[in-house]
């Protein structure tokens, strides 16, 4: 009978955390404890999160999600960062996670202010990092988000890429996103591994992602983790300053000699901040 009772409790442990084909995310849960949710940048999958995480299990219950299309997970129909929020919402209420931390990098800092700007009182606290509230408004001028289409010029030629030239784009892309030779051949991979749509018309959509107006709807603790690199501390400040204004709390830490990928260009320094910003009240 005790045996019936264990394998009663695992098949309905893994059935709650059990995603279908085409979903529009993946989620991976280890460790015990409140739980933490992390959320990776726009084409790496949640595998970027393995060191926080082998840290994090110890007494955090960790939720570490992998977008369609990328880490080698189908891919699904578009609009697709729309279907992805939706997904992560329903993730969490399905799943009755209470007292949750969203740890967010890129993409993923801006997905989570986007889920804590919403009704769902489930989140306690977000991290972010080195992550925008609107990427596509720091990086096209006279930002609108309802001009950016799929069909676009750019968006044609990546399309048209054979896998020589794209990873020729890549080789040039992750040269900025870490200082370290070995970190930016494992991001490279990680996008030549990614469903080439999902990264063309995905991007389009995070381009369009502007949640500046929703941070004011944020009452919870929001901690920004931002890299000092390419342009030094001061250009750093100034930019989150800007694209959080509208957030009525912050805590902004700067992370020193590094760049994009915090977690793998200043490993010991980044859990060490993590784990300080989790156990404050």
């Amino acid at each position: 009978m005790k045996n019936i009772f264990l394998f009663l409790a695992v098949f309905f442990s893994l059935a709650m955390h059990a995603q279908p084909n085409n979903s529009p995310i993946y989620v991976n849960v280890t460790g015990e404890g409140n739980p933490i949710m992390l959320i990776p940048g726009f084409a790496v999958p949640g595998e970027s999160w393995d060191a926080t995480v082998n840290q994090l299990k110890k007494n955090y219950e960790c939720h570490v999600v992998t977008l369609a299309g990328f880490g080698g997970k189908e891919p699904i129909g578009f609009p697709w960062l729309p279907k992805v929020n939706k997904a992560l919402e329903d993730y969490i209420s399905d799943n009755q996670l209470t007292n949750l931390t969203v740890i967010g990098h890129s993409m993923g800092g801006t997905i989570a202010t986007w889920l804590a700007a919403g009704e769902n009182t489930a989140i306690s606290k977000i991290i972010l990092v080195d992550a925008l509230s609107a990427a596509g408004a720091l990086m096209i001028p006279d930002f609108n988000a309802e001009d950016l289409t799929y069909d676009s010029p750019f968006n044609n030629q990546v399309l048209a890429m054979n896998d020589t030239e794209f990873a020729g784009m890549a080789s040039g892309m992750v040269t900025g996103m870490s200082l370290n030779p070995e970190t930016q051949t494992k991001i490279k991979d990680w996008i030549m591994m990614a469903d080439r749509e999902t990264y063309v018309f995905g991007y389009t959509d995070y381009l369009k992602l502007d949640v500046r107006e929703d941070l004011k709807n944020i009452a919870i603790p929001v901690k920004i983790i931002a890299a000092d690199k390419p342009y030094g501390k001061e250009m750093a400040t100034q930019t989150y300053n800007s694209q959080y204004a509208n957030l009525a709390n912050y805590d902004l830490i700067i992370a020193t000699n590094s760049a994009h990928f915090v977690m793998f260009d200043q490993p010991e320094w980044f859990i060490e901040q993590i784990q300080q910003i989790l156990s404050a009240k």
